[in-house]
């Protein structure tokens, strides 16, 4: 065993211990329960209807969770405890002559976690209703900052996934998004397995999930957020027919997305159900078939989708209660109709038309994909879309991560670029960096107060690569001004409030003071230099 092998299974055994520790799970972190079946099956996705746990917690609270196949006639159950104390369990099987699955009962005992991080701390993420922002468990607000590594859990080696997670961490991204199945930008995992075959009707392969878990469990042992892509959905392009949230039918579909939220909702996750998928249209009554199957009733996590570029989903979903995340994406152009689409486009002018829900930007452009599109234009379109709806979070993605390349490597089924870096190498371009560096900026301030006020813009620049955003926090104790270029930025200040005033820059992370001129109903600030700025006010 390598040094290197050591130090990682050193540190995941730790992890374990705060998992079940003496045949102790820790509070939010994953328990699991093994059952034997006392039958095979052929094809348990179709022979077993149901297979559930109910569980009740020392306060008695009840839980009911699916339970899952995980080969020959192992079967599983895992979920995450929320109380301290002795919890119990009953289970249910549709069959109910299997004694290994039906009526089998028990107890365990859930302890504090000896883990620091805060998935374990203060909770799994949830969205409280009427809010426009995630928060754990305890209420403490979640800025969601993630990295799209489509095939990171698919392809990477052990040391790799280790070495990458690290590297999300010291730079403050909190959620790592990722693919669970094949699919266009990866027909088969490294082992060379798929998640199930056929389309209408369907195999599981237990083995390809058993390498996913590992994975999965790595992000959550480093502090981080899984956000798993469940049914890959663009319905366009070459290797279209490797999307299963596309081909599948509905019934297929919602097998497959039930199977694996029981699997990973042990996990602490945000729920991708859909990735590049058209969710509006034609496809609009498949997808709310979908989402109301899998996260209609109880489950554990988020929800959100994620949509392919350019579409916005807001009013059609706006009354989607299992939909918690109004995923969008932006495309992977800087010209002035995405601009324009960020800034001023249906996100922006119809948020505050909806019932409450999370909107993040979970595609901008990714860094690298054209020479055109370097860190300037990935913080651009961030800093944008950040302003442009209450703030929640941004998404980062380079053109050498999200396929997890490798030198002389080439993207499955895509149009090849005219460069292509290395994993290795894109995180740490520039922006992956500063995207870092913006979640670690925003979250000194109360963010979860603050929403988008153009309004106190005196004049907007004409061309749209210098539209400047603003946000404000309701009890306008907070401004923020985002400044694409060296500019004297005018803001209305109607009550003449006094505030403290700094510029941050988002090239070198550093703050320094700003010079305010202050006029009758106006607040003047002339940014330090060329380049982009937030202008920040804090009322004294």
């Amino acid at each position: 065993m390598t040094t290197f092998t050591k130090s990682i299974s050193l540190a995941f055994l730790c992890w374990i211990s705060g998992i079940s520790a003496i045949g102790q799970t820790g509070i939010w972190m994953k328990y699991e329960k093994t059952f034997e079946s006392t039958k095979t099956y052929e094809n348990p996705l179709y022979q077993v209807a149901r297979f559930q746990v109910r569980f009740q917690s020392p306060t008695g609270k009840v839980k009911t969770i699916n339970g899952f196949w995980d080969g020959d006639k192992t079967w599983r159950v895992r979920f995450a405890p929320d109380e301290v104390g002795t919890w119990n369990f009953t289970s249910f099987c549709s069959d109910t002559l299997n004694t290994g699955l039906h009526a089998v009962k028990g107890t365990f005992e859930c302890v504090a976690s000896q883990s620091q991080h805060a998935i374990y701390t203060k909770g799994s993420i949830i969205h409280p209703k009427g809010t426009y922002h995630l928060t754990h468990a305890d209420g403490t607000p979640f800025f969601y900052a993630a990295c799209t590594a489509w095939n990171g859990a698919l392809k990477s080696t052990e040391k790799e996934w280790e070495t990458y997670l690290q590297d999300r961490v010291k730079n403050h991204y909190n959620v790592i998004q990722f693919t669970t199945t094949q699919w266009r930008g990866s027909e088969k995992n490294s082992e060379g397995n798929v998640a199930f075959e056929g389309s209408g009707r369907i195999k599981l392969n237990p083995a390809f999930f058993q390498h996913l878990d590992k994975k999965i469990d790595e992000i959550n042992s480093h502090g981080l957020v899984a956000a798993p892509v469940l049914l890959w959905a663009l319905p366009v392009s070459m290797g279209r027919e490797l999307s299963p949230g596309y081909y599948l039918p509905e019934p297929e579909a919602i097998l497959l997305a039930n199977y694996m939220v029981a699997r990973y909702g042990g996990n602490q996750v945000i729920w991708i159900l859909g990735g590049d998928g058209k969710y509006i249209g034609e496809y609009e009554q498949r997808w709310k078939t979908i989402g109301r199957a899998v996260f209609g009733g109880e489950h554990p996590g988020v929800t959100s989708l994620h949509s392919q570029g350019g579409s916005w989903i807001g009013k059609e979903y706006a009354h989607e209660e299992w939909l918690d995340i109004l995923g969008y994406q932006t495309g992977h152009s800087s010209t002035d109709n995405t601009i324009n689409w960020i800034t001023k486009g249906p996100v922006a002018n119809e948020w505050s038309k909806l019932p409450p829900k999370v909107l993040i930007n979970m595609e901008p452009c990714y860094e690298d994909i054209l020479p055109s599109v370097t860190s300037k234009e990935v913080r651009n379109a961030s800093y944008w879309s950040v302003f442009s709806t209450p703030v929640a979070g941004i998404t980062y993605g380079a053109n050498g991560i999200w396929p997890w390349i490798r030198p002389g490597e080439k993207i499955q089924n895509h149009r090849q670029p005219a460069m292509l870096r290395p994993w290795e190498e894109s995180i740490k371009l520039p922006g992956s960096v500063q995207i870092g560096q913006l979640a670690h900026f925003i979250r000194q301030y109360p963010w979860w107060q603050m929403k988008p006020a153009p309004e106190l813009v005196v004049s907007q620049p004409a061309p749209a690569g210098r539209y400047i955003s603003v946000s404000r926090s309701d009890d306008r104790q907070t401004i923020m001004a985002y400044v694409p270029t060296q500019t004297t930025v005018q803001l209305f200040n109607p009550q003449n409030i006094s505030y403290q005033a700094q510029w941050y820059d988002p090239v070198t992370n550093q703050s320094s003071a700003a010079n305010l001129t202050n006029k009758p109903g106006i607040i003047e600030a002339v940014s330090p230099k060329n380049g982009d700025h937030v202008l920040v006010l804090k009322k004294k």
